[in-house]
C-alpha cells in the first residue's frame, strides 16, 4: 500500500515510459501517414473526438471506481480480522477458567490456540497471494501441520483446530454455554472474513470492460491526431501523446487497484498487517521476544 503522500518525476517516469513511449510512437505514425501516405484523404469532424472522449470518460470512471470499491472492501475485511484477531485472544485469556485441566494443559492450550490463529493469519496471507512462504508453519506442531496441509484449504482446515480446540475447552468445563457461542461467533467470523478474501480473489473484472476502454483510448488519441494535425501540424503529436497519457494513466491507476491482494505497491499490506497481529497476540500472551514491524520501503509503499 503507497504511504507516501506524494509522487516523484522520476517514479511516475519509471512506472509509465513504456505507455508514454507506445503513444509518441502511435501519434507520429499517424501523423505521418495521414501528411504523406494518404495526405488530406480524411476529414473527420470535431465533434467525433468530442463524443468519444465524453464516452470513453465514463468507461475509465466506472473501471476505476469498481477497482476501488474492490481494494477498499479487501481493506475492511482485513481490518476487521485484525480487530477479531485481538478479541480471539483477549476472550482465552480472560474469559476461559482452568476447569477440570492441570495448569499446565490449561497455559498450554491457551497459546496453543493464540498460536495457531496467527499461523491462520499467514497461511491466509499465502493463499490469497498465492506466494506461500511456509512461516505459518513455525506456529504449529508437525502433526498439525502435516493435519491442516493435508487438505487444499490451509486456512480453512486451521478453523478446524480452532473449533476442535474450543470444543475442548467446553468439555473440560472451561468456558461456560455462553461464553463458548461468543467464542464460535468469532470462528464464524474467521470464516467470512477468509470468505470474503476468496471471493474477491478468485473474482475477475469483466475483461470486456478492460478491454474495450483500451481499444477505444488508442482510437481516441487517433482521431484526434488526424484531426488536429490539419490545424496545427506536427504540433499535433504531442497535443495527441497528452490526451493519450490522461486517459492511460488514469485507467492504468484504475487496474492497479484492481487485485488488492497482490504483492505490489498498491494492494492490501498484508505483510504489515499479519505482522501487527502476530505482535499484537505474542505480547497479549507476555511474550517478549517478538518480531520487528514492517517498516516502509523507501518511505513509499508497504508491503
Amino acid at each position: 500500500m503507497v504511504i507516501s503522500r506524494s509522487l516523484s518525476v522520476l517514479h511516475v517516469v519509471r512506472t509509465t515510459w513504456r505507455v508514454d513511449l507506445f503513444i509518441a510512437i502511435i501519434c507520429t505514425i499517424t501523423y505521418l501517414v495521414h501528411e504523406y501516405v494518404i495526405p488530406r484523404a480524411i476529414q473527420l469532424p470535431v465533434m467525433v473526438p468530442t463524443l468519444l472522449g465524453t464516452a470513453l470518460a465514463f468507461f475509465v470512471g466506472f473501471n476505476n471506481n469498481q477497482a476501488y470499491d474492490r481494494w477498499w472492501e479487501a481493506r475492511i475485511i482485513w481490518g476487521a480480522l485484525v480487530n477479531d484477531s485481538r478479541t480471539w485472544a483477549r476472550h482465552i485469556l480472560q474469559f476461559a477458567s482452568q476447569g477440570t485441566l492441570s495448569v499446565e494443559e490449561f497455559e498450554g492450550v491457551k497459546k496453543q490456540m493464540i498460536a495457531q490463529h496467527i499461523g491462520f493469519v499467514y497461511a491466509l496471507k499465502d493463499s490469497l497471494r498465492g506466494k506461500p512462504d511456509q512461516y505459518y508453519k513455525r506456529f504449529f506442531s508437525a502433526e498439525e501441520v502435516e493435519e491442516v496441509t493435508r487438505e487444499k484449504n490451509v486456512p480453512n482446515a486451521i478453523l478446524t483446530l480452532h473449533a476442535k480446540n474450543l470444543q475442548r475447552l467446553a468439555d473440560h468445563q472451561c468456558i461456560d454455554p455462553f461464553r463458548f457461542m461468543q467464542f464460535n461467533s468469532l470462528i464464524t467470523a474467521f470464516t467470512d472474513h477468509m470468505g470474503k478474501s476468496e471471493r474477491i480473489r478468485t473474482t475477475v473484472f469483466p475483461t470486456i470492460y478492460i478491454y474495450f476502454t483500451r481499444l477505444f483510448i488508442w482510437v481516441l488519441v487517433i482521431f484526434v491526431t488526424i484531426i488536429l494535425a490539419d490545424t496545427i501540424g506536427g504540433w499535433a503529436i504531442l497535443i495527441g501523446w497528452v490526451l493519450g497519457f490522461v486517459f492511460h494513466v488514469s485507467h492504468q491507476n484504475g487496474m492497479l487497484l484492481m487485485e488488492p491482494f497482490d504483492k505490489t505497491p498498491t494492494g492490501i499490506p498484508l505483510n504489515q498487517i499479519s505482522r501487527t497481529i502476530e505482535i499484537n497476540l505474542l505480547q497479549m500472551v507476555g511474550e517478549t521476544d517478538v518480531p520487528e514491524a514492517v517498516t516502509p520501503i523507501n518511505g513509499e509503499f508497504v508491503l
